[in-house]
């Protein structure tokens, strides 16, 4: 035990450790669906922006020989044909005495209706009712809607980490759909842009909207694109026509933490490890655990 203790300073029971924790994003809709929103974003890192141009957090406070539980939330599942996306999950660190930083799984992208809610909102489909609500400090909204025309009924662009999803683009042929909107850069273990939103799916002849930071592209012709693992970022819209196309799934979240390389405890699971000058930096990718 002696030898555990060494790295730490005499007397010290806890130490700053530095996060980033991103949830995953949320399913494109099916049927000419929305884009599915980015997961809710939460950064201490070195000043940097939480999600919605939020201020960075606090850096978390770990006790030495206290478990945390890390959980990474999968990316939501598309909608089927003409059936909405689904929620993306939340991503979490949590252990005893310690309050735990959750992140909101990212909105759904819908086939009708108003986008879902989530860390960040999924866009509208193609009715007006408006893109879903993001989180406050973690995620913006989804893009807003117009009604359909005759020639197609396009969805909007789910919402990003650090923007809005684009809306529908009103237009004699039922309007062009919406790109998904920008995500959060972080350094914390490199330079890397996560939590962007789906683009929107449609049955006109349109260009799709574009999916943003690993997010899903959304179709015209085909089913949505899928967001990229551990992108956070949302899936893209299927299109409507010839037939009901899928949309695609959101992409998986990612927690990361950063501390000192003295104060590392060298204990824990699940995780990938690497270091940075006098800092070691801990990926998961899927959940796991970290003992201080």
């Amino acid at each position: 035990m002696l030898m555990m203790m060494a790295p730490y300073a005499a007397g010290s029971t806890d130490y700053e450790v530095s996060f980033l924790v991103v949830a995953g994003g949320g399913g494109g809709g099916g049927g000419s669906g929305s884009g599915g929103g980015g997961g809710g974003y939460r950064s201490s890192w070195n000043s940097e922006n939480s999600g919605r141009d939020s201020s960075a957090q606090a850096a978390a406070i770990m006790a030495v020989g206290t478990e945390y539980t890390i959980t990474v939330g999968n990316g939501g599942s598309g909608g089927g044909g003409s059936a909405n996306g689904s929620q993306g999950g939340s991503s979490s660190i949590s252990g005893t005495d310690f309050t735990t930083i959750t992140t909101v799984g990212g909105g759904a992208g819908k086939n009708s209706g108003q986008g879902g809610t989530g860390g960040c909102g999924g866009g509208d489909a193609h009715n007006g009712s408006g893109g879903g609500d993001g989180t406050t400090a973690e995620g913006q909204d989804g893009g807003s809607g117009a009604n359909g025309g005759a020639h197609g009924y396009p969805g909007a662009g789910g919402g990003g980490a650090r923007y809005e999803g684009d809306p529908i683009h009103s237009s004699s042929n039922g309007g062009a759909p919406g790109s998904g909107g920008v995500g959060q850069t972080s350094t914390i273990n490199g330079s890397t842009v996560r939590a962007g939103g789906g683009g929107g799916g449609s049955t006109a002849s349109h260009s799709p909207g574009t999916g943003r930071n690993g997010g899903g592209n959304g179709s015209t012709s085909n089913h949505g694109g899928s967001a990229s693992d551990n992108s956070g970022s949302g899936g893209g819209g299927g299109a409507g026509w010839p037939s009901a196309k899928n949309g695609g799934s959101g992409g998986s979240g990612v927690v990361i933490l950063r501390m000192a390389t003295a104060k590392y405890s060298g204990t824990q699971s699940g995780g990938s490890v690497s270091t940075d000058g006098s800092d070691t930096i801990i990926v998961y990718n899927s959940s796991g655990s970290y003992t201080g």
